[in-house]
This record gives structure tokens, C-alpha cells and sequence, in this order.
């Protein structure tokens, strides 16, 4: 075996390893348990692995094809060009200098951790806000309530970027961050490099979190979102929080692995609660019937974390509709409505009706979504 390059740090020969193909965190898990990282790479090179007892649980059935590829790989890699790619980056290994201690102790704690930002908010109370993609206007809403009265109480939003109640939470983090700058910086956690903005149209909001709060991943800079890298990214989230919040979420997907997650590692569990109509309310329904908390709005979570009196609350600013106005509001309640539905519920003729919407949609009350209308809460 030729013997590594002393002069690299290990952090360099783990990006290199993190960066073959179909390298996750078990196999990377896997390979550090059996060799040093400098070691592991030049096993990789040499081929040397799919015969090694302790590589064959993570590896399968596929043992051969899956280390023919990754010493192909490995053949066309400068690894210390491959490290200085990541100049610009925080990159701490586990075991090392600098690991985050909220992640040190986790069940199973990433190998590599990257980083944009300021590390130390890593040591402030986190909360973690999950939920669906495909929200509610009001779902969107509650979950940038959420972010913004936590992130004025001192707390640490904690989520995933994506869309829907991810980034909501993230916005509201920001929001009290703009208003007030004691307020909490929000920490993202992403399941691709962190030049590999995902959702796209999420750039903007990358770029804020990045610059004012903390962006963190466990992957190489140039890695895509694949489909198996998101699980692995919500059980970081889950290590993260303090407590977990879903505001939003169906029976199954993302939201609901998160919160498996968290219930393996004895993080309590917070659901917000929403119409039993609702298909976007179902899993969060089904956890208060399970047991999960509920979190009616930050006051339920912070008075858990013990900081209730750090919260202050924002006050609503929208002008007062009118009382036309307001009576239609409280016939649309929180669940999305046509006008001919609202129609129905006020007695109102169209032309009344049409104006009253109108005016609740210009002071920022109600939002049209095709031929539905929803509430918005303050901002």
C-alpha cells in the first residue's frame, strides 16, 4: 500500500471519500470504524475492500461493483486540489478540533461536517420547525409566526430550506432578525453541497442564512440532492433540536422521518394542530393523538424550554377591515373557502361580498389561491 501524503490533514482525505459515488454516512460510518481516513482512501485506490468483513453489512450484496467504481473514482482524484476546493469553508471531522459538541454525542453523528457561518450558534437552545412542501397559505403563515416569535425569544430556528413550512420558519427567523437584532440567528441544514442551492428558487434565502446565521451540511461541495440524502439530512435536524415542531405535514414523508428521529433520541415532539379536513393537517393530527405536544404557538414550546418569559410578541399592524369586512373573515375561519361558499355562510349578495374580499385582500388579511380563498395570520 503506498503510504498517504502527511502533509494533508484527515479532513482532506474524508472529503475525498465523502465525494465517491453512493459514499453515505453508513458506508462512511463503516469504513472510519475499520481504518484511519488517509488509510481508508488508499484501501479505496487499491480495491481493497470488498472482501473486508467489516465493510460488508453497508456495502451488500453489490460489494464488488460498488468498490470497482468507487477505485475508478478515486483514480481521477488530486485529493489535496479536492480539499482546497473547500478553502472557503468551516470542515470539521469527527473527533477533531472544533466538531460541534450538539452533534459530538448524537447516535449517529456525521463524519464531516461543512459549514457557512457562525459555528456558536450551534451552542444556543435550538428548536426545530418541520413540515409539508405543499402547505397551506395558513400553514405558511403559523410556521413563520413560529420562526419569528422564537427567534425573538433566543431561540435558534433550526429546518431544512425546502419549501413550504421549512422555508416559512426560516423567513420568520429572519424577519425578527431584521427587526431586531438581539433576536436568534436561524441554522439550515441541507441534503446537497453548500454550493448546490436546493430548492433553486430558494437562492435568496440560502444566501441570508448563510450570511446571518449558520448553513451546514455533511456533504462535499458539487454534491447533487439526491432522493436517499434527505432522511440522512433530517436526523442532523433531529440532533440539533431542543424540540421538534411540525406544523404541517400528511401521514407520511420527510416531516414524519424527522420525527422518528427525534424519537429516538428522546427529543420531545411538538405538533400544531389543524382541520381534520385538512390532508396537509393529517400526520400532525395523528401525532397529538398519539401523544406528541401540542404547540398551539411559540408560548406552548418556549414555556417547555423554560423561556417563556424571554418571549415578546409581535403586534398585529394590519388596519381593521371594517365590520363588513370582519364578518366575512370570521365565516372563512382557518380553512380555505370559495366565494360561493362564503356567500352561503354570510347571506351576503356578491357584489358586497366581492368588495368585502377585496378589502381584506389588500390589508394583507386573506390570500386567493385559483378560486380559494385562506387566512393569513399577522406577519
Amino acid at each position: 500500500m503506498v503510504a498517504p501524503d502527511p502533509a494533508l490533514p484527515p479532513e482532506a482525505w474524508l472529503v475525498a471519500l465523502a465525494d465517491l459515488p453512493g459514499m453515505g454516512p453508513a458506508r462512511l460510518g463503516a469504513l472510519l470504524q475499520a481504518y484511519g481516513p488517509a488509510e481508508a482512501w488508499q484501501a479505496v485506490r487499491e480495491c481493497e475492500l470488498a472482501l473486508d468483513p467489516a465493510m460488508a453489512p453497508s456495502l451488500g450484496g453489490g460489494a464488488r461493483a460498488i468498490t470497482a467504481s468507487w477505485r475508478s473514482a478515486a483514480a481521477t482524484v488530486d485529493v489535496a486540489s479536492r480539499w482546497a476546493d473547500h478553502a472557503g469553508l468551516r470542515v470539521r471531522a469527527h473527533g477533531r478540533p472544533g466538531y460541534p459538541a450538539a452533534l459530538a454525542r448524537d447516535l449517529d453523528p456525521p463524519a464531516l461536517l461543512f459549514m457557512r457561518g457562525s459555528p456558536a450558534l450551534l451552542d444556543g437552545v435550538r428548536v426545530a420547525v418541520v413540515g409539508t412542501r405543499r402547505c397551506s397559505a395558513a400553514g405558511f403563515e403559523t410556521a413563520r409566526d413560529l420562526g419569528r416569535d422564537l427567534a425573538v425569544a433566543g431561540v435558534h430556528v433550526v429546518s431544512g430550506l425546502a419549501l413550504g413550512i421549512d422555508g416559512a420558519a426560516h423567513r420568520g427567523a429572519l424577519d425578527a432578525l431584521a427587526a431586531d437584532a438581539d433576536s436568534a440567528p436561524p441554522i439550515g441544514v441541507v441534503a446537497c453541497g453548500l454550493d448546490v442551492v436546493y430548492p433553486k428558487r430558494h437562492r435568496d434565502l440560502w444566501e441570508e442564512v448563510a450570511t446571518r446565521g449558520l448553513l451546514l451540511s455533511e456533504c462535499p461541495l458539487g454534491t447533487r440532492p439526491e432522493r436517499w440524502r434527505f432522511p440522512a439530512r433530517n436526523r442532523i435536524i433531529a440532533a440539533l433540536a431542543d424540540a421538534l415542531v411540525v406544523v404541517e405535514s400528511p401521514g407520511h414523508g420527510g416531516s414524519m422521518w424527522t420525527v422518528d428521529q427525534a424519537n429516538d433520541r428522546g427529543v420531545a415532539v411538538f405538533a400544531m394542530p389543524g382541520p381534520v379536513r385538512s390532508a396537509a393537517s393529517a400526520g400532525t393530527n395523528q401525532l397529538l393523538f398519539d401523544g406528541a405536544h401540542m404547540a398551539r404557538d411559540a408560548t406552548d414550546v418556549l414555556t417547555f424550554l423554560g423561556l417563556v418569559q424571554a418571549e415578546k410578541r409581535a403586534r398585529d399592524e394590519r388596519v381593521d377591515p371594517g365590520p363588513e369586512a370582519r364578518r366575512v373573515l370570521r365565516a372563512l375561519g382557518w380553512e380555505p373557502a370559495t366565494l360561493d361558499t362564503l356567500a352561503r355562510r354570510t347571506s351576503l349578495e356578491l357584489g358586497p361580498l366581492s368588495v368585502a374580499v377585496t378589502v381584506l385582500e389588500a390589508g394583507g388579511w386573506i390570500q386567493r389561491q385559483g378560486l380559494w380563498f385562506e387566512r393569513i395570520g399577522a406577519r
